[in-house]
């Protein structure tokens, strides 16, 4: 079960932004304070936590430009998911993530895990896309750097849970559907003040 709330919260922060359960993963295992299973070490890679790091600050940086920020959105949408399958099925103990027989990765259901987690990973990113043109429309692209500081905090906050205190990862989703309802409901109402004023 703690395995599961982990590898949730890994993805879950993935759909925030794909780099972040990435790198602390891969840091992480590369000081040994975690244990990656074997098909999973590539990610403590020295050269492979570069790259990472090169892609979370580009991503980090884009993410703050409105205008900029939902093109990057839409870009991620094949990144955040995929990296929320690897997070989740690493998170788990997955053992592979190499396929050289597709008939058995299918058959023995290893496949499950890294689905699993593109699903929940997909799931926060397009509320993420969601909200996002509506905040900036609302706010005159004000929201974008307010917001993806935001959910960079928001994500690395999940990973640490989700390696630390697995169990408290339901109150920090449970969180993550609040503050998107809020947030939904303040930009609409924010529109519609706009339009009665105009």
């Amino acid at each position: 079960m703690l395995e599961v709330l982990t590898g949730a919260g890994l993805a879950a922060a993935a759909g925030l932004n794909a780099y972040i359960p990435l790198l602390i993963m891969g840091v992480a295992a590369r000081f040994d304070w975690i244990g990656l299973p074997s098909g999973w070490t590539w990610l403590s890679n020295e050269w492979v936590i570069v790259m990472i790091v090169v892609l979370l600050i580009v991503e980090v940086v884009a993410d703050k430009v409105p205008a900029v920020d939902s093109v990057n959105d839409w870009i991620q949408t094949v990144v955040r998911p995929a990296s929320g399958g690897i997070v989740f099925a690493g998170g788990i103990g997955t053992e592979t993530v190499a396929v050289d027989d597709p008939e058995s990765f299918f058959t023995s259901g290893a496949w499950i895990p890294i689905a699993i987690g593109i699903g929940l990973a997909l799931l926060v990113h397009l509320g993420k896309m969601a909200v996002r043109p509506i905040a900036n429309l609302a706010t005159g692209g004000v929201a974008a750097p307010v917001l993806s500081t935001a959910e960079d905090g928001v994500s690395l906050v999940m990973v640490i849970l989700a390696l630390v205190a697995p169990l408290l990862v339901l109150l920090g989703l449970a969180l993550m559907v609040l503050g998107f309802v809020l947030l939904v409901r303040r930009s609409r109402r924010r529109r519609r003040e706009r339009a009665a004023l105009a």
